[in-house]
């Protein structure tokens, strides 16, 4: 690390001077992001810069002219992206600045997390902090040099203008050229010694005293009063609720249960959750969870959703159910593509009226004033609905530094069905019937409204995180549809995202699926994105390790043995793309992808959890369904190869504390053998899934047909567990070492409970 601060110290200072800016009459423009499909893309397509998308033909201006890269990067549904748009980006005196002194490209991070991963790691060591819009200056070579997130366009808040900025490196571009080629190259270096780091050094033994640090630090940064670890702005961390679930189901420690129950419930009640039609925003901007920021993703949809189904199992509680509910009716309804993919993420911002579509605000879409409530409810009901929801004539955001809340109120539960009913003296069935009446009427006039921006692209490793909790839902929640759901975004991704395996006579693979159909990838290789019919993008390691966490939960929800298939081949290929051989571990991008400087490695689990982490879960759990100990290894080697990482702060790594509470064990085997289509079956199941057993998997050995083979041969333990009197028969094992055969829900829950 010495090394790594030394380099970014010798990093170009430019001394910067206050610049003015001649603001002009916007024109319209047409550039080369009009060629492209990434809706973040696409929304710079008619800005005056000459944007390039990432790829050679930048680069290769870029040298043959020996110019500066100016790399922006950001998402479609990024406040301060649009912002730095409308400021800067749409001007045409910084336009010519960089037209004219710069090879400006644009890069989409969801699209491509690499590029975005590597630079990000610049920019936090260079600034100490990281963001969107995210904003580089590399060499021709790629070699950043500086870095910065969001600039104003002229100097202010004692920050230097773009303009200011631009200028500043323009002339040090040409007065100082060898200094900043030379800060390039050391950063680059620095980098890569960085990367190497996170698997390098004296392996550590991670165990429970791991777990057990891990929720000690979670405990000592608890909100005792509103939940969630940390103070504003705060972010919802399923992954880490998970975690402490099942630290919980291990030690009976209570404060491990509580600090779940107090964080799901405050948020459920807050500002943070679509009170109106479900779905959590993407985090709150005050300690309450009262006032959000009001982009929706779909990963939040995915994690949070599990967390909850799990509270559910472990605590019995309704309000966890429903929850859960009303994030897969949102999905569903709004963020489904009709071939059954997902959709990325909704706008925080949105039109504040029809006749002004240009003019957005944050969270248009989503507030109420006193007088429009009072309007569309009658005053005898709205004054119940503002009392439950703490609706105030002079608005209800507790904070508002950009003054787009005055008068205007964020629905967040101030006050229980209890009491509402003490306040206006009716009972709770009429209360319960006013308001969910009194929610349906509003959502119909929001739906009225003009709707946020919907970044329609479809990712695999969302997708898969989806499918994963919507599968898992459907057995908990003993739901149909929801299984039906993530059947169809798996087939959809199986069909469009990835050629059939080749394996199987003429080419067709164990499925039926052919090689030679519609817009499908020749090569075999999954692929990241999907948008109106376009396929691109090589996977990367969270698509492949999302992706297989989805197929397994789909195949433990419909035993069909396809997705198991799937899942085994899919983990295979990760390893043979991603595996590092000489370190252990997975990188992020594939032996056959692009290759940046340095060629990343992650395990830190954010927002959206690390790909090497899911990876661990994936493979324990097919080591489990396989008895394949090949699978456990590189599980294990992976555990080791960050064991230093993750023990020096264990809870900064939620997810992979869920891989190693299975990895620790004892993990459950469940195995029903039977006939196919015997109803007892589902009874089975939902006695199973009425628990929260977290560290087990389950499995379907039929008695005859395809399947039956299919199954034996992917997991040949199963032959001897068979039914028994010629009923379907459940073996609880743990680690493989099986109890008695039981066919008796009453002893099937005695071994479930022991």
């Amino acid at each position: 690390m010495k090394l790594w601060k030394k380099l970014i110290s010798a990093v170009v200072i430019f001394s910067l001077t206050s610049g003015n800016l001649n603001l002009m009459a916007q024109e319209t423009f047409t550039n080369r992001l009009v060629r492209e499909k990434s809706p973040y893309l696409l929304q710079h397509a008619h800005n005056p810069v000459d944007w390039y998308p990432w790829g050679e033909e930048a680069f290769r201006k870029a040298k043959s002219e020996n110019k500066p890269i100016f790399l922006s990067i950001g998402y479609s549904t990024c406040h301060w992206c649009h912002v730095m748009e409308e400021e800067s980006f749409v001007n045409p005196d910084i336009a010519k600045v960089l037209n004219d002194y710069f090879v400006s490209i644009k890069v989409d991070r969801e699209e491509r997390p690499d590029v975005d991963h590597v630079f990000m790691q610049t920019v936090m060591a260079m600034t100490g902090a990281g963001g969107w819009p995210m904003s580089i200056f590399l060499t021709p070579d790629l070699k950043p040099f500086y870095g910065g997130t969001y600039f104003p366009p002229t100097d202010r808040w004692g920050r230097p203008g773009f303009i200011t900025l631009l200028n500043a490196i323009r002339k040090k571009w040409v007065t100082e050229h060898d200094q900043i080629l030379k800060s390039g190259e050391d950063i680059t270096q620095a980098l890569s010694e960085e990367t190497a780091r996170k698997t390098k050094g004296e392996r550590v033994v991670l165990n429970e005293n791991t777990l057990k640090t891990a929720y000690e630090q979670l405990g000592s940064r608890f909100d005792s009063s509103t939940g969630g670890f940390s103070d504003a702005p705060k972010f919802p961390q399923g992954h880490i609720l998970s975690f402490l679930l099942r630290y919980w189901k291990r030690t009976s420690e209570a404060d491990a249960l509580e600090m779940v129950e107090k964080t799901l419930g405050k948020m459920a009640k807050g500002g943070i959750y679509d009170q109106l039609a479900g779905g959590f925003h993407r985090y709150s901007t005050d300690s309450e969870w009262r006032v959000p920021h009001f982009e929706k993703m779909l990963y939040d949809q995915a994690i949070l959703a599990k967390a909850y189904l799990e509270a559910y199992q472990a605590t019995r509680k309704e309000i966890y159910a429903q929850v859960a509910r009303e994030i897969f009716d949102y999905v569903l309804r709004d963020m489904t593509d009709p071939k059954g993919g997902f959709y990325s993420a909704e706008d925080a911002d949105s039109a504040v009226n029809p006749a002004a579509l240009n003019q957005k605000s944050e969270g248009a879409f989503y507030i109420w004033s006193q007088d429009e409530i009072e309007k569309h409810l009658g005053r005898e009901h709205a004054r119940i609905f503002n009392f439950y929801f703490g609706v105030l004539p002079e608005g209800n955001a507790v904070q508002d530094p950009h003054g787009e809340f005055k008068r205007k109120n964020i629905l967040y539960q101030d006050h229980s069905i209890a009491e509402t009913v003490q306040e206006f003296e009716k009972s709770p069935p009429e209360i319960s019937g006013i308001l969910e009446d009194s929610k349906k009427k509003l959502i119909a006039v929001r739906n009225q409204r003009p709707r946020p921006h919907l970044d329609d692209k479809v990712l695999t490793d969302w997708n898969g995180l989806m499918i994963s909790a919507l599968a898992f839902g459907s057995r908990v929640l003993n739901e149909p549809r929801y299984q039906d759901a993530a059947k169809k975004a798996s087939d959809f991704i199986l069909a469009e995202m990835i050629p059939p395996p080749a394996f199987g006579p003429k080419g067709q693979s164990a499925h039926g699926r052919y090689a030679d159909g519609g817009m499908k990838n020749k090569n075999g290789r999954l692929m990241h994105r999907y948008r109106e019919g376009d396929v691109s993008i090589p996977a990367f390691l969270e698509d492949y390790a999302f992706f297989i966490h989805g197929l397994l939960d789909l195949y433990e929800a419909t035993f069909d043995v396809r997705y198991l298939e799937e899942a085994k081949f899919l983990a295979a290929e990760m390893i043979r793309l991603f595996w590092d051989e000489s370190e252990n571990g997975f990188f992020l991008t594939g032996t056959d992808a692009e290759q940046l400087i340095p060629r990343a490695k992650e395990v830190y689990d954010g927002a959206i959890p690390s790909g090497n982490s899911v990876a661990v879960l994936s493979l324990l759990r097919l080591e489990h369904l396989t008895m394949d100990p090949k699978w456990d290894d590189y599980a294990q080697k992976t555990l080791n190869a960050f064991s230093n990482q993750i023990a020096s702060y264990p809870s900064a790594f939620g997810q992979m504390m869920l891989a190693l509470d299975f990895a620790l064990g004892p993990a459950r085997e469940i195995i029903i053998a039977g006939k196919e289509g015997d109803p007892e079956i589902k009874k089975i199941a939902k006695h199973i899934y009425s628990r929260f057993i977290p560290n087990k998997v389950t499995v379907f050995h039929p008695v005859s047909g395809t399947d039956k083979d299919k199954i034996e041969q992917i997991s040949p333990f199963l032959k001897s567990q068979v039914p028994l009197d010629g009923r379907v028969t459940v073996y609880v094992c743990k680690n493989h070492v099986c109890a008695l055969p039981v066919n008796e829900i009453s002893k099937l829950e005695d071994l479930l409970d022991a």
